[in-house]
């Protein structure tokens, strides 16, 4: 890929998206990956809480991305969290996941881009061996699946996210994910134990993860990434 003018589209769910000031200091993986990559390279968050891979594409917010694709433009596609929960109404069928995914690959092909998979980063939660379970085993392995069939590069974030908890444990992970003491933070007076979502150093990290697996892919835009200062 060319050095000018690379584009990289994120499409996803709360946990790539960027949060308004009310929502602070919980932050998507998407905002601190964007700061990592240097100036030739503009990222496009089109990521909003609360989407599956149906909503995603029911709303519309497909269709503008697509339209504004070209060759030096990578699509990054990262659903699951909605997608799996039966009870939400943003849940899709395990063979409608499949197709979307396959959707959102084929049409980013279509226009000369390059489409990456990325299964859903964990949510926090241990078993009683203090092990991180497994809590997006099946859509992550449809992930990795449609990854496989269509040979299309696939970050597992799963697997990565996991591993990371597994180093860390069960106490010393809750900083990466917005919990709040009562009256810790004036967004969150009555406190926060939310183990889905990322405070800022939990995004900094989750996007290390993803761009550890942007170098291991070999991809162009490895070459973009900017040294971490901290």
């Amino acid at each position: 890929m060319s050095s000018e003018s690379i584009t990289v589209h994120l499409i996803g769910d709360s946990t790539m998206a960027e949060k308004a000031a009310a929502e602070r200091p919980e932050t998507g993986w998407g905002t601190p990956f964007a700061e990592r990559l240097d100036d030739s390279v503009t990222v496009q968050n089109h990521a909003r809480n609360g989407r599956s891979t149906r909503t995603f594409l029911e709303e519309g917010r497909w269709d503008p991305v697509v339209r504004s694709l070209a060759e030096t433009h990578y699509v990054f596609v990262q659903f699951g969290h909605n997608d799996e929960v039966p009870s939400k109404e943003q849940h899709t069928t395990e063979a409608a996941f499949v197709a979307n995914l396959e959707k959102f690959v084929e049409e980013t092909r279509e226009h000369g881009a390059a489409a990456v998979l990325l299964t859903p980063i964990a949510r926090r939660h241990f078993d009683e061996d203090g092990d991180p379970k497994d809590t997006h085993r099946v859509y992550s392995e449809l992930t990795r699946e449609v990854a496989r069939a269509r040979s299309v590069p696939l970050i597992d974030a799963d697997e990565r996210s996991r591993s990371l908890l597994r180093e860390l444990g069960l106490e010393e992970s809750k900083a990466l994910y917005n919990h709040q003491s009562p009256g810790e933070h004036p967004n969150y007076p009555e406190g926060v134990a939310d183990d889905t979502h990322f405070s800022e150093r939990g995004a900094r990290r989750m996007a290390e993860l993803v761009l550890d697996g942007v170098a291991e892919l070999n991809l162009g835009l490895a070459d973009h990434v900017e040294q971490n200062e901290e």
